[in-house]
């Protein structure tokens, strides 16, 4: 029978008092805030943390990576041996995060198998990034995962049930779920609580993904039925990971390894506390003069279409383009990287307008305000045209993504470092 392709995991829970030091957030956010990381290094201290078993990125360039990424694999061992991590019986996790907005966000964890996820150009399956990746952004992150008994994960999937069959009913039985968390996040990220669900609410959610899967495969015959919304290098890494693993066993054993599967976080696109946010671009170059007038001779300032504006120091200028806002976004992602690629200079992607005119007031840059993606504009688009560009969307602001909690065994006891 068709499947929607998301399974019960057997989940690994943090078996301490303060979880509020264990929980970081994804380590792909604050990549121009290394005082945001200084600060949580500060305050978590050498306590039991997340922070301890990640590699965020704002050091990646800035320090030895590869005795970075040994120390998180020992810690990660330790973390094992000295009775950090609970198991939990093969299920899911319900979780509801309210966010700094108020709002509240449903998750389910559970597990993806990445033999049915591809991030190839022109992949058609039912996983699919829903923006391009970029292969030059996996190294670092394959040899964290390389030897790493266990994987902690930010990767949030995307399901389109604007019926919210899945995640919506479980809302009503909490009462007959076992509570597993309830703390605040640090870094201003809100509040999180998760349940274990029963018997019945795990028969329910399983059931409403069988009815979905059988729509989505009797409409399409290569159907779209989960998307990456947030993590895909992150799962981009897992599955060229578990394709070294493949190329060292005999293929009966495939199926049992525990690499072939990822944890993450399901959500529905329809759900409420879902916000998708633009990624905005800021441009360090001394050629800032040269790169405000190639903007100027390539985007149009007459009001039509859709618009995003360039910002130096304090003053802004607005463009305009026809075509879709996904389009625009790539247009613009073209431009900066033909710009880069011949001008040698760097490229961030920041988070939030208010950070990017800091930034743009503070420092010597050009930053790119761009526009917003429509929720319901994402998986038709995927399905018919492929992933978006890069950083075409977020999820949120910085401090509402994934922040690291649950984990998995990814490797069996002999192949431990």
């Amino acid at each position: 029978m068709p499947h929607l392709g998301f399974f019960p995991a057997n989940i690994l829970l943090p078996n301490l008092k303060d979880l509020t030091k264990w929980s970081v957030v994804a380590c792909d956010q604050y990549t121009s805030s290394p005082d945001y990381w200084k600060r949580i290094e500060h305050f978590v201290g050498n306590t039991p943390s997340t922070l301890h078993l990640i590699y965020p990125e704002v050091w990646l360039e800035r320090e030895e990576r590869s005795k970075r990424i040994a120390q998180i694999h020992h810690s990660m061992v330790s973390y094992q041996l000295a009775g950090y991590l609970s198991p939990l019986q093969e299920g899911y996790i319900y979780l509801e995060r309210t966010l700094r907005s108020g709002k509240v966000r449903r998750g389910l964890i559970g597990c993806v198998d990445l033999e049915n996820y591809s991030y190839k150009i022109g992949s058609q399956s039912p996983l699919r990034p829903t923006e391009g990746t970029v292969e030059s952004r996996l190294p670092p992150r394959i040899q964290i995962r390389q030897g790493a008994p266990l994987e902690l994960p930010h990767v949030m999937i995307l399901v389109d049930d604007p019926e919210k069959t899945i995640l919506e009913p479980l809302e009503d039985r909490k009462s007959w779920m076992s509570p597993l968390y309830s703390f605040s996040l640090m870094g201003n990220g809100g509040h999180v609580k998760g349940w274990f669900l029963d018997e019945k609410s795990r028969a329910s959610v399983e059931d409403a993904m069988r009815k979905l899967a059988n729509r989505l495969y009797n409409q399409e015959q290569n159907p779209l039925c989960l998307a990456v919304g947030d993590g895909n290098h992150s799962l981009a890494a897992a599955k060229a990971c578990f394709e070294q693993i493949k190329q060292k066993l005999p293929s009966n054993r495939w199926g049992s390894h525990p690499a072939r599967y990822a944890l993450v976080e399901l959500c529905n696109l329809h759900d409420d506390g879902l916000v998708f946010e633009p990624i905005h671009r800021v441009v360090y170059t001394a050629a800032k003069k040269e790169l405000l007038k190639s903007l100027s001779e390539r985007f149009s300032t007459e009001k039509k279409g859709n618009s995003f504006s360039v910002i130096e120091g304090k003053n802004v200028k607005t463009y305009f383009y026809t075509g879709e806002t996904a389009d625009l976004v790539k247009e613009v992602q073209d431009f900066l990287d033909t710009w880069a690629t011949h001008y040698g200079c760097q490229i961030d992607y920041i988070h939030g307008d208010d950070t990017l005119k800091k930034l743009c007031a503070e420092s010597k840059c050009v930053g790119i305000l761009l526009p917003g993606i429509g929720k319901t504009e994402l998986f038709p688009r995927v399905q018919k045209q492929g992933p978006l560009s890069r950083k075409s969307f977020s999820l949120g602001e910085a401090w509402d993504k994934r922040y690291y909690l649950e984990a998995r065994a990814i490797s069996l006891c002999e192949e431990w470092k």
